[in-house]
């Protein structure tokens, strides 16, 4: 009964801190921002760029560094990876994007150079990067057959949208992106509640002279459907998250990751890819497993691995795009991970 109880306390404290800490600095913003896209980027424009047609480089590229002005986690990308994935995007550069969204935001990886050490910071952006493109290519190339009847699906059935102008749109997206930046910095709170109501106030401008009748309407559909697809589950990972994470000790992962071998670099991807980081705190939790003889290469897995995978995520993944694709992303990321640390710790240490 203890163990039960502590599991319990542990699991309504997780969803308590996650909703004091993330609804409205990361979630709530990036919800918007994905229903925004939903309503004024139409699917011809995510395909041209993003669909299994598209020019590679340009679709891998921009996916593969669009996290690093975004401090999201695992769970704050999946909103704006829906939107993108339901749009028409190829599922190569969507899953490029999932990955690297929480995983090479600028500030993540400075806070790890400054934490663990310089080597571990650029080891761990450079990784991110290569992990996202590789990640995304063979995810495209293990669905192939499905991705294009997917995608002529989606442009069957997609609403009708006006055309905005490129300016406007990325003016708009760039002040609601600030809100989102601007929200989870670590500015004083009154400063970010100024700058943030003066954004708002320039989004409502917008809105009042440029939206046509109905779209604030459709762009407010739009987020709702997100929000109901995407929080219940999340909550009910976080919930289950919070109940295994009460009972195990932070000390029975430093004991079995002492040494750079394959199971070291294994189980920490494995804990990494299950267990929730919420954005930078995997940066303390890693030092201090470090501190307490955690190894440098399982570390690096560890980093790679959890930032951009958990329990809470994979669940919401698998109902936007099947349990299949999930599976395999959850094992890619798990193996890369395990093999990339391995060689850091190998070679680079």
């Amino acid at each position: 009964m203890p163990i039960i109880s502590a599991m319990l306390k542990g699991g309504m404290q997780e969803v308590f801190n996650y909703l004091s800490a993330h609804v409205i600095t990361c979630l709530v913003p990036a919800f918007f921002i994905a229903g925004a896209m939903a309503v004024l980027v139409t699917q011809g424009a995510v395909i041209k760029y993003f669909g299994v047609k598209a020019n590679k480089w340009i679709a891998y590229s921009v996916a593969s560094v669009s996290g690093m002005l975004l401090a999201v986690c695992s769970c704050t990308v999946l909103p704006l990876f829906a939107g993108i994935y339901n749009l028409g995007a190829g599922l190569g550069p969507a899953v490029t994007f999932l990955y690297s969204g929480p995983a090479i935001n600028i500030l993540a990886i400075v806070l790890t150079g400054a934490a663990i050490g310089w080597h571990m910071g650029i080891a761990r952006g450079a990784g991110a990067v290569v992990f996202s493109i590789v990640i995304g290519i063979i995810m495209s190339f293990l669905f192939r057959k499905n991705e294009v009847s997917r995608i002529a699906d989606t442009g069957a059935f997609a609403n009708e949208t006006t055309e905005k102008s490129p300016v406007f749109l990325v003016v708009f997206f760039a002040i609601m992106v600030g809100i989102l930046i601007i929200s989870t910095s670590k500015l004083a709170p009154w400063i970010k509640i100024a700058v943030d109501i003066g954004l708002i106030n320039s989004l409502a401008i917008m809105v009042h002279h440029y939206f046509y009748k109905g779209e604030f309407e459709s762009w407010m559909r739009e987020t709702w459907s997100l929000v109901k697809m995407i929080v219940p589950t999340l909550l009910a990972g976080v919930f289950a998250v919070g109940m295994v994470t009460a009972v195990l000790p932070p000390e029975w992962i430093a004991r079995y990751v002492g040494a750079n071998n394959f199971s070291a670099n294994f189980a920490a991807s494995l804990v990494g890819a299950l267990f929730y980081f919420s954005t930078l705190t995997e940066v303390p939790v890693v030092k201090g497993l470090v501190d307490l003889g955690m190894n440098q290469g399982p570390a690096l897995a560890l980093l790679l691995a959890g930032p951009a995978v958990s329990i809470p995520n994979l669940l919401v993944i698998n109902r936007v795009m099947g349990f299949k694709r999930t599976a395999a992303y959850f094992m890619l990321v798990v193996v890369m991970a395990t093999l990339t640390g391995w060689l850091y710790g190998q070679y680079f240490i």
